[in-house]
């Protein structure tokens, strides 16, 4: 949904934007198609992301996690900024290393680090967490019904071999799928540990709330989400300006959002495009506006 976002954007010649997700650049470069005398900053705290830098005047590639926006921002005398973009998917690079440890299709280390100079990987959370830890992940971030049958099949196959690789992980809870839906439990499965590993929850709710403060009045934000729990906390942060949906209001009873949304409903891809990209095929696009 490239035109979607930029389209969401309303981009200023002139203004300031940031990318959090840099990854390919495919969305950096659409930007800077856009602008003139205006400049781009993007994050990407996958080191990896680096070799995709844009050589251009108007452009800064940050190796850092997008939840430090404000003080990296700052530090870059870029305040107040026009619009955030962030597109929330694992990068196809990151998808297709087999060494990387994202991807089922392919046997590979138990790692899922977005940013490798972070200790915690995938092997450590099925090695050392306990049963009820890891039911803990498994029902909270991969939304999986029998977690603690999950979590209790881990502990058993561990007792006897290290899990070290996705071969092994698959092997260990092989007694836990249906083998009508594998897939989807296996991207369950993939998902919370990735989840845990890389804190990403709590990095986007540093990150959205920090755009409130950051963006200046009629600035936009705009983020592509492709699971329930990610778009569960975009809604209602656009909705409330916190992640309960509760919404509070002043002495006067008036609403106190910062935020205003563009699009009603989340903005989904075409057939054609999910023709082309299935992973388009789970992408909610929501826009909003700094009030």
């Amino acid at each position: 949904m490239l035109k979607e976002c930029i389209s969401g954007l309303s981009i200023n010649p002139k203004g300031i934007y940031v990318d959090v997700t840099f990854g390919g650049g495919g969305h950096s470069i659409e930007i800077l198609k856009n602008i003139t005398s205006g400049k781009l900053i993007a994050f990407d705290q996958d080191e990896e992301a680096l070799i995709n830098r844009i050589d251009d005047d108007r452009f800064s590639l940050l190796n850092q996690n997008f939840r430090y926006l404000k003080n990296f921002l700052r530090l870059y005398n870029a305040l107040p900024v026009d619009g955030i973009l962030a597109d929330l998917g694992v990068s196809s690079h990151q998808i297709d290393s087999p060494e990387r440890g994202f991807s089922t299709r392919f046997d590979g280390e138990l790692d899922l680090r977005m940013d490798k100079r972070k200790k915690l990987t995938a092997k450590d959370v099925v090695t050392k967490y306990t049963e009820t830890q890891l039911q803990s992940v498994f029902s909270q971030y991969g939304e999986i019904r029998n977690s603690a049958k999950l979590a209790a099949s881990i502990i058993q196959f561990r007792n006897s071999k290290v899990i070290n690789s996705t071969t092994l992980l698959k092997e260990a809870v092989s007694d836990c799928i249906d083998k009508h839906t594998e897939n989807k439990y296996l991207a369950q499965l993939f998902q919370a540990l990735r989840i845990e590993v890389n804190s990403e929850m709590d990095a986007l709710k540093e990150m959205l709330l920090q755009t409130s403060e950051v963006l200046k009045p009629g600035g936009r934000l705009v983020v592509m989400s492709y699971h329930s729990l990610e778009d569960r906390l975009v809604k209602n942060f656009i909705k409330s300006g916190n992640f309960d949906g509760n919404i509070e209001k002043d002495f006067f009873g008036n609403p106190i959002v910062p935020l205003k949304a563009i699009n009603r409903k989340p903005i989904m891809a075409s057939l054609d495009e999910v023709k082309e990209n299935n992973r388009a095929r789970s992408a909610k696009l929501r826009i909003a506006e700094k009030q």
